[in-house]
């Protein structure tokens, strides 16, 4: 829920009518605004402090950078929204111990990065950015929103030759249903916030918002793709991960757990331990991925729909 909801729903949709510009803009500025700064934990601290630390700057913010290893076969590790690259220190740590050289970073507004806002646009340029610091990718791992902007990048121009998505986020389409429900405005202040994106921060990208969502021309990505998500996720619904094991056809495999949620499905060793085996490797068996007691918890899916 957004604060003061009902004041900012009744401006945002008589704006709309008589202003539609500023309503564009307050409606996004709200819209890309993390809700609440994710903390480093305990267990995250130790990687963390021997990582090589960077900055570089998109559209004017600053963005923390995190590598490691000897900078041979790059791996990127994309966060979520309201999270930070600390979250994925266990794919960080087994990349590691297999010789690869993750690479991180936290957006604006997360983590250790200052402001208090990003959106799908700065991830892409933040992308972009490290892929000509540190050349293709031998695997882009991305969680929730992180892979909707990671797709985004690599129909752009970012090449890499593995993609593992979890609980990921397909559809933009889906954030803005979420913005509408929370705020309950109007779909003409949807409207007024698209128009805002292509004249002020892509006027050189015509329909760029029509391409936000990854299941958009999906045979730009020509690499296999590796999707993990939970049917517990209480923040991004399974469909999601569905519709972009359709959209990608053959080179997509699709893993469902159970019991992890959104969050719980990062550090989970025999998750974790699947993908770093498909992120490191070439054409990898089906893994079946057990809990306690040998009782299946997730296999392979081609997005069919589950009976």
């Amino acid at each position: 829920m957004y604060p003061m909801a009902p004041l900012v729903r009744t401006t945002l949709n008589a704006a709309a009518r008589v202003a539609p510009g500023p309503a564009g803009r307050l409606a996004f500025h709200l819209f890309v605004r993390p809700l609440g700064r994710a903390r480093l934990k305990s267990e995250e601290r130790e990687l963390f402090a021997a990582a090589r630390t960077g900055r570089l700057r998109v559209r004017g913010k600053e963005v923390v950078t995190y590598a490691w290893g000897d900078g041979r076969r790059p791996v990127l590790l994309v966060h979520g929204w309201s999270s930070r690259a600390s979250r994925l220190t266990a794919f960080a740590e087994a990349l590691l111990a297999r010789g690869y050289s993750p690479v991180a970073f936290d957006a604006p507004g997360h983590g250790e990065a200052p402001g208090r806002a990003s959106n799908i646009l700065e991830y892409r340029e933040i992308i972009q950015e490290l892929h000509h610091r540190h050349g293709d990718f031998d695997a882009v791992v991305a969680h929730s929103f992180g892979a909707l902007a990671s797709l985004f990048a690599l129909r752009d121009g970012v090449r890499t030759a593995r993609f593992v998505g979890l609980g990921s986020v397909g559809s933009f389409d889906m954030l803005l249903a979420g913005f509408r429900a929370g705020l309950g405005v109007d779909e003409r202040v949807i409207r007024c916030m698209r128009d805002h994106v292509e004249r002020r921060l892509a006027p050189d990208e015509p329909g760029v918002w029509d391409r936000f969502g990854a299941d958009r021309n999906p045979g730009e990505l020509a690499a296999p793709v590796l999707l993990f998500h939970d049917e517990t996720d209480d923040m991004v619904p399974l469909a999601q991960s569905r519709l972009l094991a359709r959209a990608h056809g053959d080179r997509a495999r699709f893993v469902v757990t159970k019991g992890l949620g959104h969050r719980r499905i990062l550090k989970d060793p025999e998750v974790v331990a699947a993908a770093v085996e498909f992120a490191t490797a070439g054409p990898v068996a089906e893994p079946a991925v057990t809990r306690p007691g040998g009782r299946v918890a997730a296999g392979w899916d081609r997005g069919t729909p589950r009976a």
